[in-house]
């Protein structure tokens, strides 16, 4: 079985080799990414699928934001550039949880932390961390937070 990081590779040669200067450039800054997650901390390691997973989701909310930044200033030529890299990250990505698929995660959570004693407005951290237990990173953590607001009714 091949890993997320050795796909992510094996694409990067391909879109060398296939001249695909925009995939290419942005498969480096993740790559890039990875290894500086890598030997951050006391010691080298290599980062599991999950850990990878992490970094490019942490690169595609990078894009996304960039984007919206120079959408504001006037740059649309630039924010298209960081709309079409976070689109190539995106393939590397868990599809994300449509809002029915999050709304049901949100109750069993709600329903977990009650089961647990933790009720009403106060429980939102510990049902948070269930919530984002379940959702494991298909969904962003504010739109995470907005459905344990509304299900908590606050």
């Amino acid at each position: 079985m091949t890993t997320l990081k050795s796909r992510l590779h094996d694409d990067l040669t391909a879109a060398i080799k296939a001249r695909d200067e925009l995939r290419a450039s942005t498969l480096r800054l993740t790559l890039a990414a990875i290894q500086k997650e890598e030997v951050a901390g006391t010691q080298a390691r290599e980062l599991s699928d999950g850990e990878v997973e992490k970094v490019i989701a942490r690169e595609a909310k990078k894009r996304r934001e960039a984007a919206e930044a120079f959408a504001k200033g006037g740059r649309a030529e630039s924010a298209e550039r960081e709309r079409a890299e976070g689109e190539v990250l995106a393939e590397y990505l868990p599809k994300p949880l449509s809002d029915e698929e999050l709304s049901a995660l949100v109750a069993e959570a709600v329903a977990e932390a009650a089961a647990q004693g933790s009720e009403g407005p106060r429980a939102m951290g510990a049902i948070m961390k269930l919530a984002n237990q379940k959702v494991a990173g298909r969904a962003e953590g504010g739109r995470v937070a907005a459905e344990v607001k509304r299900h908590l009714g606050s």
